[in-house]
């Protein structure tokens, strides 16, 4: 992607999740029917995460993967959660304060550039935010960089359905339902105009296992949800 076109596209996110971050959990559970929440339940059930390990949450926004990675990690672990927008991290502070977890730092930072060190993280974790950044690859390359040999990158989005009709209903709800949900009970019908603009243009989940090999890792596993409205692509370094 021209660098334009990239600055273009970080500046109309960075809008978006100023602007949604007040109402972004209650439409998410809308949108999604409240299935979010199960899909990235049976997400850490596949990833099985040890306690005493590292972790980066990336994309974290409202934080919600972030402290789940806090709690399954342990006291002797250590999670951190980034996000580009201090909006969003607002709301994944307030969340944190009413927990006693101790492990979890929140960092705003850019997932295209991570300010970590190689080799840092047994667990690197992106969920339903890598369809918003500029570069797919580039942020793929940057969790394979940060990841310990033989850590875990693991990415929760929403996918592409392919059954003929089921794919035109999903189609058809996220650019003419959704938007609609946004203006009414979120105020904000541009910002997820251009959320269903992100969910169309992304990647299936085949194509996005290519980019993951490209990246450079191994052994990548995709598990798909709801016949494909979502999948979890899960690799080692």
């Amino acid at each position: 992607m021209p660098i334009d076109e990239m600055n273009s596209k970080h500046d109309k996110v960075h809008h978006v999740f100023q602007t949604i971050y007040k109402k972004y959990d209650f439409m998410n559970s809308l949108i999604s029917f409240n299935r979010h929440k199960s899909w990235r339940k049976r997400t850490m059930q596949l990833m099985n995460v040890k306690k005493g390990r590292s972790a980066i949450d990336l994309c974290c926004g409202t934080g919600d993967w972030t402290l789940a990675l806090g709690e399954s990690v342990g006291p002797n672990g250590h999670v951190v959660g980034l996000d580009f927008s201090d909006n969003m991290l607002e709301v994944a502070k307030m969340k944190l304060n009413e927990t006693n977890l101790q492990n979890v730092e929140l960092t705003q930072g850019d997932a295209m550039s991570l300010p970590f060190d190689d080799n840092s993280f047994d667990y690197a974790t992106i969920g339903f935010g890598l369809r918003n950044v500029p570069d797919y690859l580039t942020v793929l390359k940057e969790m394979f960089r940060v990841l310990k040999p033989g850590g875990m990158a693991v990415c929760l989005e929403t996918s592409q359905p392919t059954l003929p009709v089921y794919k035109q209903m999903y189609f058809f709800y996220f650019k003419n339902i959704m938007p609609i949900l946004g203006k009414i009970f979120a105020g904000s019908y541009k910002e997820y105009v251009w959320l269903n603009e992100s969910t169309q243009n992304f990647p299936n989940k085949q194509k996005l296992a290519e980019l993951f090999k490209e990246a450079g890792f191994r052994d990548v596993e995709i598990t798909s949800f709801m016949g494909g409205i979502a999948a979890v692509h899960k690799a080692k370094k």
